[in-house]
């Protein structure tokens, strides 16, 4: 496995490349967020470890970059800025994984593991169905360039239809993963939200699949 390791701090860059070589890695360093992001691009790289203070680009940055360039490069971010708003920030980016400093190399490498086993999968920051964006992190819709207001349920559940665009989605399914298991909800919410969304979006945005639940169309 061939790794990027995008860090300013030369003892901490040099530990971690003669860490991971002794774990059987192939491990190249920069120390700068542009010349990460150029490595990240032109490099056949299985995932990055990428520092949040950078000269040149911030970590942000580069991965927001990628990922608006639609490269899956798994992304281990690290920092030492460890406030809960700085970690929402690296994944809400489009970090795979956020590593406060100090850290235990142990605990690096099973995450490292983990994105690995993952792989470059496609996860946008901003999901599309054809003119049609959400922005989970922002909490905003927009049709054809055109903002749309939903409430937090109607969000919720738009949300869920995205991430399976085109797929058949039941009614189970979106009430166990949308709503709360404790709220005496029934299928019929289900059916009452979707309504409101075909209003808002239009009636042939979210079909019905007689007998096995609603398709986004994307």
């Amino acid at each position: 496995m061939r790794l990027l390791v995008v860090e300013d701090e030369t003892r901490l860059a040099g530990a971690l490349q003669r860490g991971l070589g002794a774990e059987g890695f192939a491990v190249d360093v920069v120390t700068d967020g542009a010349a990460g992001l150029e490595s990240a691009r032109h490099g056949a790289y299985d995932a990055m470890i990428l520092d949040v203070m950078l000269p040149r680009m911030s970590g942000y940055q580069v991965v927001r970059e990628l990922r608006s360039e639609r490269n899956w490069l798994p992304v281990l971010m690290l920092s030492a800025k460890d406030g809960e708003y700085d970690q929402a920030d690296g994944l809400d980016c489009g970090a795979d994984d956020y590593l406060t400093k100090p850290f235990s190399f142990v605990v690096l490498l099973a995450r490292l593991r983990a994105l690995l086993r993952r792989g470059a999968v496609a996860r946008p920051t901003v999901l599309a169905a054809g003119g049609l964006t959400l922005d989970p992190a922002a909490r905003e819709v927009h049709l054809d360039g055109v903002e749309v207001t939903l409430t937090n349920r109607e969000f919720t559940v738009l949300e869920y239809l995205m991430r399976r665009a085109g797929q058949v989605v039941g009614k189970t399914e979106l009430l166990d993963h949308v709503w709360d298991a404790g709220e005496d909800t029934g299928p019929n919410a289900v059916e009452v939200y979707v309504g409101y969304l075909r209003r808002k979006l239009g009636a042939s945005r979210v079909v019905t699949v007689r007998g096995a639940g609603y398709k986004l169309v994307p």
